[in-house]
């Protein structure tokens, strides 16, 4: 009898392998629900905006690259948008790029104690509402590119600049842990070499970073190119092909916030907006596809060493 009850307690589950089957479960459950979202998110908006195509008989050509933004003359050219979001998205990666790099530079390899006053600014950023820097643009960045540029100041250029200090907190943070991971016995090697500090920063530690570096870049763009209101405020929201920075233009996003409130659903009107958001999604992913990329080629020259 007392084998038998032995024998039933050592085949019978224990407490902590119950708790662990739970767990699998619980994680299992979240891990499908975070896959079902995204996955319905994905199937909604293709739905929608192809149904411009589809159900609307569009012309997927015309749509992409057509330079007439008319919904109500039945014109739907987005290229106006398209162009309009990535010269604004490029253009504003490449001014905060070499602050970010200078940034992180100085906190990791010339002044770390600096960091902690230059950290502490830089995370103010991030806490700004979008809107707030909106009306900054508004009353201090469009007044100053009519002073200086000329026009109304509502243009490319505004956004460019509200952009690039959204878009700064991000691609420095993201380059100095690229910097810190590079390990230190290569900067100890180049300076044994006789290689001077700035020599080392420059040859040694940014190249090792290279690929961190560009990671973060393609992070900040993305995060440029999905931004809505604060570009709005200052752009122009003029849905025309942009001749220069200082005209007037629109982004994806912009004219999206704009009229996606004011159409009905299931009119052409409002499937060609859904067409826009698909566009933008589809850009979304392909920055995300690039980071991967980057991450991957990072880990497998990380692993070669």
């Amino acid at each position: 009898m007392r084998n038998e009850e032995l024998a039933k307690k050592l085949l019978s589950p224990s407490k902590n392998s119950r708790l662990e089957k739970f767990g699998k479960y619980i994680t299992f459950a979240c891990l499908s629900l975070i896959v079902l979202i995204v996955a319905m998110i994905l199937i909604f908006v293709a739905q929608k905006g192809l149904s411009t195509f589809f159900v609307n008989g569009v012309n997927v050509f015309e749509f992409l690259f057509g330079s007439t933004w008319n919904p109500s003359g039945k014109q739907f050219g987005a290229l106006p948008m398209i162009l309009g979001s990535f010269i604004v998205t490029i253009l504003s990666a490449l001014i905060a790029t070499p602050f970010a790099i200078g940034a992180a530079v100085f906190m990791t390899e010339v002044s770390p104690k600096g960091a902690k006053i230059l950290q502490p600014a830089i995370e103010l950023l991030v806490g700004i509402p979008s809107v707030v820097y909106g009306f900054i643009g508004l009353q201090v960045v469009v007044p100053f590119v009519r002073t200086v540029f000329g026009g109304t100041g509502f243009g490319i250029l505004s956004g460019i600049f509200v952009l690039f200090v959204m878009i700064l907190p991000t691609v420095t943070f993201m380059t100095t842990d690229s910097l810190r991971a590079v390990p230190r016995h290569y900067r100890e090697a180049s300076l044994a070499m006789g290689a001077t500090r700035w020599q080392t920063i420059w040859r040694v530690t940014l190249k090792a970073a290279r690929s961190g570096i560009f990671t973060a870049v393609v992070f900040g763009m993305a995060r440029a190119f999905g931004e809505a209101l604060a570009i709005q405020m200052v752009v122009g929201n003029s849905a025309v092909v942009p001749t220069s920075l200082t005209t007037p233009a629109a982004t994806l996003t912009s004219v999206l916030t704009m009229g996606i409130g004011n159409t009905v659903m299931g009119t052409v009107d409002n499937n060609v907006l859904w067409s826009l958001a698909l566009v933008l999604l589809m850009m979304s992913l392909a920055f995300n596809s690039v980071i991967k990329l980057i991450t991957k080629e990072r880990g497998k020259k990380n692993y070669a060493r």
